[in-house]
Formats: structure tokens, C-alpha cells, sequence
């Protein structure tokens, strides 16, 4: 089965409240505050937060050899994820970790692609609805 996850973080002062916003292509989309955050840690949480909603969804059958396709508008994140820049803060290190950890739980092949903000509206708004939403409100 393959999914396509638009996923993307915002910070109001870098750092500030930060929320996140997710959408799994015809299956969910969510977005929610995170606390005082980063852009670059908003981001990440974000993939994080997919993964593991894949994971942890019982309506959801992952087949033994899932292809799961994000879509992030952070070029820099992206070539992180990819492999192709060092992550040398230890916050986004240690969301790394947990990011690979839960590739491997899920197994199959995970892809990071860069979209244009243009393309990845939907995952803006819920993070921009979360944001000037009362702290303790998320967004299905």
C-alpha cells in the first residue's frame, strides 16, 4: 500500500508557540500545538506524528512493504532526512532517532520529497489553525 503525507511546522518567533500540521492523502489530516518550539523542530515532530499515527492506527493495515511518501516544504529538512546534511542540534537529533525508529517499526520504504508551500497548503493551514486556536484545541 503506498501513502502520500503532506506534513509541515510552524514556529511564531523561531522560537515560539509552534503546531504542526498533517495530512495523510485520503486517510486523516490533524494538526495540533506542540509548545514552544523551533520551525526545524515543528518539522520534524510533524513526520514523527505521521509515523506514528500509521503505526498506531488499528484501521489501518500497513502491508508488509508500505510505501510511504512524505512531502515537506523545508528544503533543508528534506536533504536532513535524506541523509545529505549532518542534523547537528541535539533536539532535532533525538527527533531523528525517533523518526528511524518508527521507519523501522513500520518497515517498507519511507521517501522525503520537497514540495513548494504553494503545495503543501492544506498542512500549512492546520498548523496556522492550531496556532490561533486556544492552546488546548486541535484540528482533524
Amino acid at each position: 500500500m503506498k501513502y502520500v503525507i503532506y506534513t509541515d511546522g510552524g514556529a511564531r518567533g523561531n522560537p515560539g508557540p509552534a503546531a504542526i500540521g498533517v495530512v495523510i492523502q485520503n486517510i486523516a489530516e490533524f494538526g495540533r500545538r506542540i509548545g514552544e518550539a523551533t520551525n526545524n523542530v515543528a518539522e520534524y515532530t510533524a513526520v514523527r506524528e505521521a509515523l506514528a499515527y500509521l503505526r498506531n492506527n488499528p484501521i489501518i493495515k500497513l502491508s508488509n512493504n508500505p510505501i510511504i511518501q512524505f512531502y515537506l516544504d523545508s528544503t533543508l529538512v528534506v536533504q536532513q532526512l535524506n541523509g545529505m546534511f549532518k542534523v547537528k542540534d541535539a533536539k532535532l537529533r533525538e527527533l531523528l532517532t525517533q523518526i528511524r525508529f518508527l521507519e523501522q517499526e513500520i518497515g517498507g520504504v519511507v521517501t522525503y520529497a520537497y514540495v513548494p508551500r504553494e503545495q503543501n497548503r492544506r498542512a500549512d493551514l492546520l498548523v496556522n489553525r492550531a496556532l490561533d486556536a486556544p492552546p488546548h484545541v486541535s484540528f482533524p
